[in-house]
């Protein structure tokens, strides 16, 4: 009798349902291991904790997961999906840093900052992402930085000075809305030492550039076009052409979507002029660019300097400058401006740590014979670091990141959960797809490793040692145990910028006016849109009143 025989047809046959069922299982197991983590009841299957999560009254959802589930949990994500949320030290490594090429933005994410800001930082991903950041890298060195503190002064200067002639043609303690004026600041530094550009001569409310105006309400609407943002935009954005697409966004009778329109079409206008203007100016030659504002040593020069030298394949587009461009206004101005009022207000409402920051300048300056700090002098005041830690610690300008497992991988954890088991999870698997949300609020104010005073503004805990809890899980972040900047790849590459620009204005205003609480005090609300922004009852347009007056 024959002896039948295995053909390759059948042996790979066998191996492909082989491989299925050890698919099918490794799924399974995949799937067990979330379900294994604790977390909050579904709200809807459409949008699962999605609304809970992103909305501008969230920050008690924020707090109760932390409180609830510790460090790890897991949250129905829209139509029936599971996701995570965590602010565990090792998983944010992981996700952040170790495995950076496994955890990437959302395609929402993406595809929405495309749209918004252009082919910049924030839309890009891989290899075109590290390709921009490489060539923006020299332009935010420390050397660079101490070269923008003459521009970082005089902008600050023409503020205090605004606020000062405001102050003695009326009363002598007036109400300001300080995060216009911030607003307008960082604009203007942004302006000037970022693009060669000036938007705003800062002499009164009537110059105030638009874009100062328009920037602010583009993330509080964002917010509420968060869910479309994220969850049905990367299905539809590509669909036809670009015209058909706009032509749908005109017909569609929403009025949010086409105040977003609007707003990008502003930016877009204004900085593809500016880069018009400047490339003229570098095909005319040196002397061209050296009569520009900024006399080509602004960010953007520099970026457009480098990338004439770089190979062809490292060369930047045109429509990538621009994006950069797009993409730094945004980031400077929205996230720093929000930081300095944050301050500001934090000081209005705690005048003792206002008179012995004040006290702190008026000495370092009498030292320094009357004349403005050197970056050194600046960067090395103990008490003003102290505050803008605190603060960039207990109110981060932006409250969560996320990112999506781009394949399975496993997430360690540093301080192990207890599952819904009973049993003690060290590790999570997470199948591919899977969204990760981590949280910079809950991270920044973690009680194990900041202590039983995590949740209170403390500027005196900079000025001593730290707790070894915090030293000990190793914090990801780029920025003194905080996650405000985040880390990794993706980290905020200006990061010096700002804490310099901080510190600069703080420092002007701070030593010659005093910030008093206002009478719509108790009306002021910071709501959690992508960058927190106040609003005074219900009035939801951003602004922050507070009092101001003369030292002297």
């Amino acid at each position: 009798m024959d002896v039948p025989t295995i053909t390759h047809i059948q042996l790979l046959g066998a191996a492909a349902v082989f491989g299925l069922l050890l698919w099918q299982l490794t799924r399974r197991k995949l799937n067990a291991s979330l379900a294994n983590v604790a977390g909050p009841d579904s709200t809807s299957w459409v949008t699962g904790n999605f609304k809970q999560l992103f909305n501008p009254n969230a920050w008690d959802f924020h707090e109760f997961l932390g409180k609830k589930y510790g460090s790890m949990a897991r949250l129905h994500g829209p139509f029936g999906t599971t996701s995570l949320y965590t602010f565990d030290a090792k998983a944010m490594h992981t996700i952040l840093v170790k495995d950076q090429d496994v955890f990437e933005e959302s395609d929402g994410f993406i595809e929405s900052n495309l749209l918004i800001f252009g082919d910049g930082l924030l839309g890009s991903l891989g290899h075109r992402h590290r390709k921009q950041r490489k060539m923006l890298n020299p332009v935010f060195s420390a050397a660079h930085m101490r070269e923008m503190i003459p521009t970082f002064l005089h902008v600050s200067h023409q503020l205090e000075s605004a606020l000062k002639a405001k102050l003695r043609k009326g009363p002598a303690t007036q109400e300001v809305d300080i995060l216009s004026w911030m607003g307008r600041t960082a604009l203007e530094i942004m302006g000037q030492a970022g693009l060669g550009y000036s938007f705003d001569p800062l002499t009164d409310e009537e110059t105030a550039h638009p874009y100062s105006r328009v920037i602010k309400e583009l993330l509080p609407v964002l917010t509420r076009l968060q869910f479309w943002r994220m969850n049905i935009l990367p299905h539809v954005s590509r669909i036809g052409t670009a015209s058909f697409r706009r032509f749908i966004v005109n017909i569609l009778p929403w009025e949010n979507l086409h105040h977003l329109r609007d707003m990008i079409d502003y930016m877009h206008l204004i900085a593809e002029d500016i880069y018009r203007n400047k490339k003229r100016a570098f095909e005319i030659g040196d002397e061209a660019v050296a009569q520009q504002i900024g006399r080509g040593k602004d960010l953007i020069s520099i970026l457009m300097k480098e990338n004439m030298k770089a190979s062809k394949e490292d060369r930047l587009q045109d429509v990538e400058v621009i994006g950069q461009m797009n993409t730094l206004i945004f980031a400077a101005m929205d996230t720093t401006s929000s930081a300095m009022a944050r301050l500001l207000h934090l000081l209005s409402r705690h005048p003792e740590v206002q008179n012995k920051l004040r006290q702190e300048l008026v000495e370092a300056r009498t030292q320094n014979g009357g004349n403005d700090l050197t970056y050194k002098e600046l960067t090395e005041l103990p008490y003003l670091d102290a505050v803008c830690r605190e603060t960039l610690r207990l109110y981060a300008p932006a409250s969560i990141v996320s990112r999506i497992a781009r394949k399975d991988a496993v997430i360690p954890l540093h301080k192990p959960i207890v599952g819904t088991d009973g049993t003690e999870i060290h590790e999570i698997a997470v199948p591919k797809g899977t969204t990760i949300f981590v949280s910079i609020y809950n991270s920044n104010r973690n009680p194990d490793l900041w202590g039983k005073d995590a949740n209170e503004w403390k500027p005196e805990r900079w000025l001593s040692d730290l707790p070894d809890e915090l030293a000990d899980a190793r914090i990801p972040g780029v920025y003194s145990h905080l996650m405000t900047f985040i880390g990794g790849g993706r980290s905020c590459i200006g990061f010096k910028f700002s804490q310099l620009e901080m510190k600069v204005v703080i420092s002007t205003l701070v030593e010659t006016l005093k910030f008093l609480t206002s009478d719509k005090d108790s009306q002021i609300y910071w709501q959690m849109n992508g960058v927190t922004a106040p609003v005074v009852g219900k009035d939801l347009h951003p602004q922050l009143p507070i009092n101001i007056s003369l030292v002297n």
